[in-house]
């Protein structure tokens, strides 16, 4: 087996890991500032290590993606294609389904065991240092568990048949959920979170009761794990870390103006 253009896959595919996530989360770090200006200030320390996390995880995750793509182009491993008439065109959108309800499983029960006490301190800690989360989270792991989610995707590519276009929709619908599950905010529609929808989809509403609470709401897109095992705790409350975020920023400006009005620190 080749090592060299292996490995050469694998940087590149860490490369696109780590672009992906910096434009995914500085783009909606961007919407927060304009939106709700001022949520983010005073946690700049926060969000360098949030980065710094995040893309050491992109180094991990594109490890395995690399060594697929290789295999994929050159040895035929998967079972991803690339002539759209090879299966029904019906089943294009029901394999992206099947993707996110196997890879939103698989998140549950990996993210429960995040929350044993003692794999807790070692790994999923780093995760939950991010008080409150912000748009630059979405990858904040440690090794652990950044190996757990780096595997998944990979996984199922030998298992369902998934065309190309539709795995990088799967793919992209994976980063744009991590980020906006973060955020501090719903960026999505009212009915997507407060309707019909809302019961069974995942959006920062949900997943922000899960950084308040812990040992609750442990899914990632959908909420029929959570429900089903009843640790389906409803939506959170974004009142408070909006009102520490004031009291942040009210802090910062007592500061600024005690030191002389030096440098601020922005968000």
């Amino acid at each position: 087996m080749p090592v060299v253009p292996i490995l050469l896959s694998a940087l590149a595919m860490a490369a696109i890991v780590a672009v992906r996530y910096l434009l995914a989360s500085g783009g909606f770090a961007l919407a927060t500032r304009l939106r709700h200006r001022g949520l983010y200030t005073g946690l700049d320390p926060q969000i360098r290590r949030e980065i710094a996390w995040s893309l050491a995880s992109a180094a991990i995750y594109g490890l395995p993606a690399g060594v697929i793509a290789w295999g994929w182009q050159n040895r035929g491993w998967t079972r991803i294609y690339s002539d759209i008439h090879a299966f029904p065109l019906w089943y294009w959108p029901l394999s992206v389904l099947l993707y996110l309800i196997a890879h939103d499983t698989w998140f549950y029960w990996t993210h429960r065991w995040m929350h044993r006490p003692r794999v807790f301190r070692v790994a999923h800690a780093v995760h939950h240092a991010s008080r409150p989360p912000t748009a630059w989270a979405a990858m904040a792991f440690h090794p652990v568990e950044a190996l757990t989610g780096a595997v998944a995707i990979p996984l199922l590519v030998f298992v369902i048949p998934i065309h190309v276009g539709a795995l990088a929709l799967v793919l992209t619908m994976m980063t744009v959920m991590g980020v906006t599950n973060h955020m501090g905010w719903e960026v999505f529609p009212r009915f997507m979170w407060g309707g019909i929808m809302g019961r069974w989809l995942i959006t920062a509403s949900h997943h922000q009761r899960h950084h308040e609470r812990y040992g609750c709401n442990y899914g990632l897109y959908f909420r029929f794990w959570d429900r089903l095992c009843g640790t389906d705790e409803g939506l959170g409350d974004f009142a408070r870390a909006h009102a520490q975020a004031g009291r942040r920023g009210g802090d910062g400006g007592r500061r600024d103006a005690a030191g002389g009005g030096g440098a601020g620190r922005g968000a």
